[in-house]
């Protein structure tokens, strides 16, 4: 199985970067994960931001394939623990498909990549920035990964 996170937003700050990378780095190699981006749609002062998450959500389903699972991060999905994410992990990895996770856009994804989604996860009924989000995703499937093979980084 592939992991990969297609995110919208291509320049984040350095310091998502080093975090991001500091977890992703250490995924095993058989997930082959990778990080797609795409360009935030500009937004002017009098633009509708429907418009451009509509734009972002047509580049996102043009980069999906029809056989990957796809799980969006969204405020509105299904909270779950570290524990109950290793095990979704687990059922992903013997789906036997590959797996994309999504972080949309600053106004979030459009409701044809709602419907695209095989399920949505909320990271925390918090509001968190993107940036932010991305750090906070590699590091709890890290943290997944390393429960499902008993290495000691989770502590209960």
């Amino acid at each position: 199985m592939h992991i990969r996170l297609l995110a919208v937003g291509d320049r984040q700050p350095s310091w998502v970067d080093d975090a991001f990378g500091t977890y992703s780095e250490r995924f095993p190699r058989e997930w082959k994960f990778r990080l797609d981006t795409i360009p935030t749609v500009r937004r002017n002062k009098n633009d509708k931001s429907r418009q451009a998450m509509e734009a972002e959500g047509e580049l996102i389903n043009a980069k999906l394939s029809s056989t990957e699972q796809v799980v969006l991060l969204d405020e509105r999905g299904k909270q779950l623990s570290s524990k109950l994410l290793a095990s979704k992990l687990s059922e992903w990895q013997s789906d036997g498909r590959d797996l994309c996770f999504i972080i949309g856009g600053p106004d979030g994804v459009s409701d044809a990549v709602r419907q695209r989604a095989d399920m949505m996860w909320s990271l925390s009924q918090l509001t968190l920035p993107h940036g932010m989000a991305r750090a906070l995703l590699s590091e709890q499937l890290y943290r997944a990964w390393t429960l499902q093979t008993g290495h000691p980084y989770h502590r209960s």
